[in-house]
């Protein structure tokens, strides 16, 4: 959104911009272009007034003069006579003297305008005028005539006879340094205050959007599971209103998970003491009964009860996990694994499996993660891979680093595996995978273990195990980044 606002504002400043410089631009060419064919055509049509006195001093003066022009300016001046072959002395016959251009100021008096292009223009500008005899000099011409011929006296000349034409060449090289100059003064200005604009338009967006933001952040907070977020009531009204509604949303979903997760803790509280008691009960029954179909019938109570015992002891566990009641402090991940396999080690031996220990002697550094946390993680995943082992496998448990600021505690069984659908549902609560001894368990024991670690600020993912099985990975972060997670 923030790209899209930018984006609109620059294109907005670019359109306000196209709409006063273009034109502006166009109307100084359009000048520049009329000022420069103006001046040439005054210098040409005074030139060919100089040439229509007739006399020779004129025309000397019409030489020195082109020549003077030529040093001046970036222009030549081509004079031709009125049979369109000769030339008009001291001034030499000019190279193309047939040219249409001369042809029109001879025949029919037309002054022509070349720029050379009908873009803006070429590399010379031709400007041709025609020369008109002056009055006084036909006048002159007739005072001689009738002196020489008394007799028979011809009709006087009309006042606008074409005596010959002139032509002025400019070249356009400095009118086209005035162009890019013009263009490009504009070009970089606009460039420069679309770059000017695209910055405050960032920083106008980013205030925009930053409500927005906030709400973002807060939803992807609340998607996470921390329902103690909240998003400050800031920027328009309707934003102010929006999050004034999430707010109050989350604020009544918080105490109804609250509400929630109480009442699990006290009922799983509650039922485990009648659950105990009702296994003592089984159990001495059991003890007092010679029958051999009671007794199977009291191990099966029995052991539908300590299976809702470990249901139970699960509910309480993921109700206290999820109420976040224990802050995160530095343990020695290595050792605590070590403890923990010593616990493990005896009920892996009676089916014969193996329990390795992997990874670097000293251990990551120190990991952060809530008192008893990690035990709990620890017995469950172990308990999982152990269930599914077959008789004389190998269990291999990794501890290593994931990077400068993360731990990692793998755990890789030789079992059955789990399919992609299965590794997808593994963590929802209740669900149970198929073990060597059928479906058993709770179906907590991997959503408590996600809920302790995620609540740590880890993370855990399930894969296939190189050869075969499955593979539980599980991300901790270390102590030396306990500023930037725990939350004072």
């Amino acid at each position: 959104m923030i790209r899209r606002l930018i984006v609109s504002y620059v294109l907005l400043v670019a359109v306000a911009l196209a709409a006063f410089t273009v034109p502006v631009a166009f109307t100084l060419t359009a000048q520049l272009r009329g000022d420069t064919e103006e001046s040439v055509r005054r210098e040409a049509t005074t030139m060919a007034l100089l040439l229509g006195d007739g006399d020779e001093p004129a025309r000397q003066a019409l030489a020195r003069m082109a020549g003077a022009y030529a040093d001046e300016t970036p222009g030549t001046v081509e004079v031709v006579a009125a049979d369109g072959r000769s030339a008009m002395p001291p001034l030499p016959l000019p190279a193309h003297p047939d040219d249409p251009a001369f042809g029109a100021a001879l025949a029919r008096g037309r002054t022509t305008v070349d720029w050379g292009s009908r873009l803006v223009w070429g590399p010379e500008l031709v400007v041709t005028v025609p020369v008109y005899a002056r009055r006084e000099a036909l006048d002159e011409d007739d005072d001689d005539d009738e002196e020489a011929e008394t007799v028979a006296a011809p009709p006087p000349a009309p006042a606008d006879r074409i005596v010959g034409a002139v032509r002025v060449r400019y070249e356009t090289a400095d009118l086209s340094d005035r162009l890019w100059r013009i263009w490009g003064f504009r070009a970089i200005l606009a460039i420069g205050v679309l770059a000017v604009a695209a910055g405050l338009g960032a920083i106008v967006a980013r205030l925009l959007t930053r409500p927005l933001r906030q709400l973002n952040d807060m939803a992807s907070r609340f998607g996470d599971g921390d329902l103690t977020a909240r998003s400050p009531v800031t920027g328009p009204q309707e934003t102010q209103t929006l999050a004034r509604t999430l707010n109050q949303g989350a604020e009544r979903l918080d105490t109804l998970v609250a509400s929630q997760r109480i009442f699990v803790a006290d009922a799983s509280h509650q039922l485990r003491t009648p659950l105990t008691a009702l296994r003592l009960s089984l159990d001495n029954i059991a003890d007092g009964v010679d029958d051999e179909f009671v007794r199977e019938d009291v191990d099966q109570a029995t052991a539908e009860v300590v299976r809702m015992s470990r249901l139970v002891s699960g509910l309480l566990v993921l109700a206290r996990a999820e109420a976040k009641v224990s802050a995160p402090e530095p343990l020695a991940l290595r050792e605590l694994v070590e403890e923990r396999l010593k616990v493990w080690r005896p009920a892996a031996d009676e089916r014969g499996v193996t329990i390795l220990l992997t990874g670097a002697a000293d251990g990551p550094p120190p990991v952060l993660a809530g008192p008893g946390n990690l035990d709990q993680v620890l017995d469950n995943v172990l308990s999982n891979a152990l269930e599914v082992s077959p008789d004389g496998g190998t269990i291999t448990v990794r501890v290593g680093t994931g990077g400068p600021e993360e731990a990692v505690l793998e755990v890789l069984d030789e079992g059955p595996g789990m399919s992609a659908a299965e590794q997808a549902r593994a963590f929802d609560r209740f669900w149970r995978g198929q073990g060597l001894t059928g479906r058993s368990g709770s179906g907590l024991g991997l959503a408590i273990v996600k809920q302790l670690v995620t609540d740590d600020g880890g993370g855990v993912a399930l894969r296939d195990a190189p050869g075969g099985g499955l593979c539980v990975r599980i991300r901790l972060r270390t102590a030396a980044d306990a500023p930037r997670w725990i939350t004072p």
